[in-house]
């Protein structure tokens, strides 16, 4: 009888020790051939080469229905440095993120999506990123695919959609922000992190009656800084109308403006009030709330989204993490609202 213990005990410590499947080319559940980014129930966050939500990387986007880009520049700031290391604190905190929303969307059930890396940007000449811009993304929507943009500051925006409206044409904007950027000449300079909506505006690549600018606030420099907007017919949201309210009434507002076309989403994280979201590099105070920056990402269900970006985070300013965290959040919540996106 000892001897059959001590024999038994001795195959069970020779018995090989379970080893988690790998999800990388489909979602076993459902057999269907999705990229699914691997569990943290198995495989520690903390390892692996970080990419966007832990997906696999890819060298370009055919074959993919969205994807995540980095554009990590800061050429064009003119306050703090630092958005050049946005799309890379950005993929290290979204680590965190799990397949599913809180909404009940499953963008692994319903998109192939990778993470394509970053541009190669010029780090000493901003019309020479630009120029790489345009053409980066250029061949990204050529394949259909919807770009899921990590800035980088919001210059990035301006050869973004010249690549977006050469496919689809003009196209409808929501436009989350603290500054309107629509500036004419800063220093001298036509481009600038202030200045991309007015260059779409005079080249035609935005319907101008499908544009909606959220959040919006601080000093100016004329008692009006949002009249340029308005003329142009942009919807103008104050963040003093922001204040102290849910934004579902304002979003389902909204939708109804640019429904109709092709839309793209735009979201400066200093939108966001810099108790939030402080590592960026021009914060105003009183800004919006994150539970409201949700509400203004899940209020664009429905839409024909074609593209977004988040912008401006600056992590040499927020030394937690956090901004560049929500960032992720915020990301991950615009590819659930992508159109062919199921939900439970």
């Amino acid at each position: 009888m000892l001897a059959a213990v001590r024999s038994a005990g001795r195959n069970a410590l020779r018995a090989p020790v379970p080893v988690p499947v790998r999800l990388e080319g489909t979602r076993r559940m459902s057999g269907t051939p999705f990229n699914v980014p691997p569990s943290a129930e198995f495989v520690a966050r903390v390892s692996g080469i970080a990419t966007m939500a832990k997906l696999p990387h890819r060298d370009r986007a055919e074959g993919l229905d969205a994807a995540f880009i980095g554009v990590p520049i800061d050429t064009g700031t003119s306050n703090r440095p630092g958005a050049r290391f946005g799309p890379r604190q950005i993929r290290a905190e979204s680590a965190m993120l799990r397949p599913f929303s809180g909404t009940r969307a499953a963008p692994y059930e319903s998109l192939m999506v990778a993470d394509i890396g970053d541009v190669n940007v010029n780090l000493y000449d901003l019309k020479d990123t630009c120029k790489r811009i345009r053409q980066a993304f250029r061949s990204v929507v050529a394949t259909g695919c919807v770009p899921l943009t990590m800035g980088g500051d919001h210059t990035i925006s301006y050869p973004i959609l010249q690549a977006v409206a050469e496919k689809h044409g003009p196209v409808g904007l929501i436009h989350v922000d603290a500054h309107a950027d629509t500036g004419d000449v800063i220093l001298g300079e036509k481009i600038g992190h202030g200045t991309p909506f007015r260059r779409c505006v005079e080249e035609g690549l935005l319907d101008c009656k499908r544009v909606a600018q959220i959040g919006l606030r601080g000093t100016g420099y004329s008692p009006d800084a949002y009249e340029w907007s308005r003329a142009q017919g942009f919807r103008v949201v104050r963040a003093e109308e922001c204040w102290h309210r849910s934004l579902v009434a304002l979003m389902a507002e909204v939708r109804k403006q640019v429904a109709g076309g092709p839309v793209y989403l735009s979201f400066d994280i200093d939108a966001l009030d810099p108790a939030f979201a402080p590592g960026t590099g021009t914060p105003e105070i009183a800004g919006l709330t994150p539970v409201q920056a949700l509400e203004i990402v899940r209020g664009c269900r429905g839409l024909d989204l074609v593209g977004c970006d988040l912008v401006e985070v600056s992590p040499p300013y927020d030394t937690t993490g956090n901004t560049a965290l929500t960032a992720a959040n915020l990301l991950f919540e615009m590819m659930c609202v992508l159109p062919k996106v199921k939900y439970y």
